[in-house]
């Protein structure tokens, strides 16, 4: 994957994957890195203007000092992806990080680099997920509004989890014991006619993708509700599904030990959000 893939940084477009820093340095000692992912697939890049303007803001959350405005980096973005082919499946990472510091990372040491890749979107054949014993931090703990770095390794032990017990993907729950999100997008329940999300109450992000695909089913008449959902909620939901960048909106046949097929909802979100991307 590596050898398709160029990478700004510093004024220089490099290809493959290029040492940008070395032991020393903040990010790699202490995780003082943000980042944001937007895709482009068959000629479009769907609200990558948002995906950008949100790098910079994790940035200045996690206490860094973003070096480039959100115009400038979408602009390196789409320069990036013209570098490949019209309809390569590509995935966009702008970051900020710091190169020193003692813990607190010194926000004058900012650095910035961009990232994209070749990176197939997933079928959406169906995935399974189970409930995991891991959970999302609260704000107080984590910087939890940030696209931060160290945020992840809490998903990926997730991942770990649930791949140990046969299923493709982790639901964390919240600090309460509400669910939150998969370990690696957005849910969505679809029960009744009516889709129902977890409400964003600090502990994940609320996705692009995910506030995307809620205005657009509004717009055709769903009713979409962003409430508190417990665990046992899973097993009575009609349909599961996901949004994030990675996959856009993806459809879940398996929770635990429940068996489901991609209902008319999923359907109709991926279209509503498929018909969007190559509206503009």
């Amino acid at each position: 994957m590596a050898k398709r893939a160029v990478t700004y940084f510093r004024g220089t477009w490099y290809q493959g994957n290029p040492p940008l820093f070395g032991p020393l340095n903040h990010t790699w000692w202490l995780s003082s890195i943000v980042f944001d992912g937007a895709r482009a697939f068959e000629g479009v890049t769907p609200d990558l203007d948002q995906h950008c303007e949100r790098v910079v803001n994790s940035a200045r959350l996690l206490g860094l000092a973003p070096t480039l405005t959100a115009g400038e980096i979408e602009e390196l973005a789409l320069y990036g992806v013209g570098r490949f082919e019209a309809d390569a499946e590509l995935y966009i990472r702008p970051m900020f990080f710091a190169e020193e510091g003692f813990v607190a990372p010194d926000p004058a040491s900012t650095q910035f680099a961009l990232t994209v890749q070749e990176a197939p979107l997933p079928a959406p054949v169906g995935a399974s997920a189970c409930v995991s014993s891991r959970r999302r931090p609260s704000p107080e703990t984590a910087p939890t509004l940030a696209k931060a770095s160290c945020l992840y390794p809490q998903a990926g032990l997730a991942l770990q989890e649930a791949k140990a017990r046969g299923f493709d993907n982790a639901i964390m729950l919240d600090p309460i014991g509400n669910v939150a999100e998969l370990a690696t997008a957005n849910l969505f329940l679809a029960k009744e006619g009516e889709v129902h999300t977890p409400a964003p109450n600090g502990t994940f992000l609320n996705g692009i993708t995910r506030q995307r695909v809620i205005a657009l089913l509004r717009d055709d008449g769903v009713t979409v509700v962003e409430r508190a959902i417990g665990p046992q909620e899973l097993s009575t939901a009609n349909e599961v599904f996901s949004t994030g960048n990675w996959g856009k909106v993806m459809p879940f046949t398996r929770i635990e030990d429940r068996d489901l097929q991609p209902g008319p909802i999923y359907r109709r979100a991926r279209q509503l959000y498929w018909d969007y991307a190559h509206a503009g």
